[in-house]
């Protein structure tokens, strides 16, 4: 894979070329940005900027102004070859604050391991109603101890309005669900999108995130994707390198400073 060029597609696709990523969501560009203002409860941001040392701190100061007079919170998803370099620490000066990194990881269809299979005892459900978005959520509140009812609101969003565009899935162990995952593909871009694979203490390192990765890939392949791509967290990228996928920079969700609304 040529890094520099597949980067270069992404940040057009999936970046620069953003498209909503949820029904009711919208993608805005001004002030040197591309930003999308979520659904109610959906995923509010900045997605790509073209910005220098003379014009960087104004647009974030923009950004911070007018996503306050929406009242919402936001998040600056900040890649690694972004603009002017100490983007970060401009961010980090304006009040946002920094989660952690992760690195982008995409893989191309061709050349991935799609071997692997569900563990014995395990199978996998695909998601199609509120019951299965309900065990999704449920999974990633305990795979990731984190509140998930933002995410189940858009995932039944999702279904309900574009289903074409989500694949989610879930393991289960008997009756008892363990692991869930979903994917985004989004019509006229290459890269389908990997999110939220969690699975729950007790069946991680046994194959079940891999498995789903795999499941998934097949899913994006039939319908035409050339290349998977994931932000992947510590634990999980010497899997996805196992199956082909390579990493091309690091991205930081950095949180919006809260600030009254008007200012």
């Amino acid at each position: 894979m040529r890094h520099a060029g597949v980067l270069a597609l992404f940040d057009r696709d999936m970046r620069e070329g953003a498209r909503p990523d949820a029904p009711g969501a919208r993608i805005e560009r001004a002030d040197g940005v591309v930003r999308q203002i979520g659904a109610e409860r959906g995923w509010s941001g900045v997605l790509w900027s073209d910005l220098d040392e003379t014009t960087a701190d104004e647009a974030i100061a923009a950004q911070v102004r007018y996503f306050a007079g929406l009242g919402r919170e936001f998040e600056w998803k900040l890649y690694g070859h972004d603009l002017p370099f100490d983007l970060g620490r401009r961010l980090r000066a304006a009040g946002f604050t920094p989660e952690p990194e992760e690195t982008l990881m995409i893989a191309e269809f061709g050349r991935m391991n799609l071997d692997a299979e569900v563990p014995e005892g395990v199978r996998l459900l695909p998601v199609t109603d509120a019951a299965g978005v309900d065990m999704v959520a449920d999974v990633h509140a305990q795979a990731f101890g984190r509140d998930s009812s933002r995410m189940r609101g858009q995932l039944l969003a999702q279904l309900a309005a574009a289903p074409d565009t989500v694949v989610a899935v879930v393991a289960l162990a008997g009756d008892s669900p363990i692991s869930a995952a979903r994917m985004e593909m989004l019509p006229g871009t290459r890269f389908a999108g990997l999110w939220g694979g969690g699975t729950v203490e007790g069946w991680r390192g046994r194959g079940v995130y891999r498995a789903l990765v795999a499941h998934r890939a097949r899913v994006a392949a039939e319908h035409g994707y050339r290349y998977l791509q994931v932000d992947a967290t510590s634990q999980s990228r010497p899997i996805l390198e196992r199956l082909g996928f390579e990493p091309l920079t690091t991205t930081t969700p950095y949180v919006s400073p809260t600030v009254p609304a008007g200012v």
